[in-house]
């Protein structure tokens, strides 16, 4: 008799034990409606977006003698975008994180650019007639995910050079693309995060 006593009260142990474990459970999974932020999402290994571009430096192309014109920004789902555009074909660039001087005199660009990790762009083609001097801001990011800052490092032996900081090291991709009409551009994208 004892025996049968003790096994229910263990019995009944054990399921007030599962029911309060699973009252837990449903309760961390229900997506919160207070206006606080959601916890962030568990890191599974799976690649953000589908990006696998890494952060190891890129290059490509040769030196050009078609001018950089502009510079442009934008905000992506999944990255953040610089556009270097010139006024003809361009297809020269060498981006690798690290620290960015000026062409021709050699300063380094870190202690004025935002951004808790510096990109060092350097194209294939000259700014003669870019409308910034060396050290000047060139974009504004106000709101950006990624992007924290661009200043220009000035232009010197066909060779220009920006400092472009973002949040974090993060992985980015540099592509080149035709247009519009006879210019060129060349695209740095810079991802908001490295896995999901």
């Amino acid at each position: 008799m004892r025996s049968k006593r003790t096994l229910g009260a263990v019995a009944a142990v054990m399921l007030a034990v599962l029911l309060t474990a699973t009252t837990a459970a449903t309760a961390a999974a229900r997506p919160t409606t207070t206006g606080a932020q959601a916890a962030p999402r568990a890191v599974t290994g799976a690649p953000y977006c589908g990006i696998t571009w890494g952060s190891t430096a890129k290059s490509g192309g040769a030196l050009r003698t078609a001018s950089l014109l502009s510079t442009r920004t934008g905000q992506h789902d999944c990255w953040d975008r610089l556009v270097f555009e010139f006024d003809g074909p361009a297809d020269g660039f060498s981006v690798a994180y690290g620290e960015t001087w000026t062409e021709g005199q050699g300063l380094a660009l870190s202690p004025y650019t935002a951004g808790g990790a510096l990109l060092r762009v350097q194209l294939r083609e000259p700014a003669l007639g870019y409308p910034y001097r060396a050290g000047d801001h060139v974009a504004t990011v106000l709101g950006y995910r990624t992007l924290r800052d661009v200043v220009y490092g000035g232009t010197f032996e066909g060779y220009s050079t920006f400092a472009v900081g973002v949040r974090a090291q993060l992985p980015f991709r540099v592509l080149v693309l035709a247009g519009p009409g006879t210019h060129s551009r060349i695209v740095l994208d810079i991802a908001h995060q490295w896995q999901e």
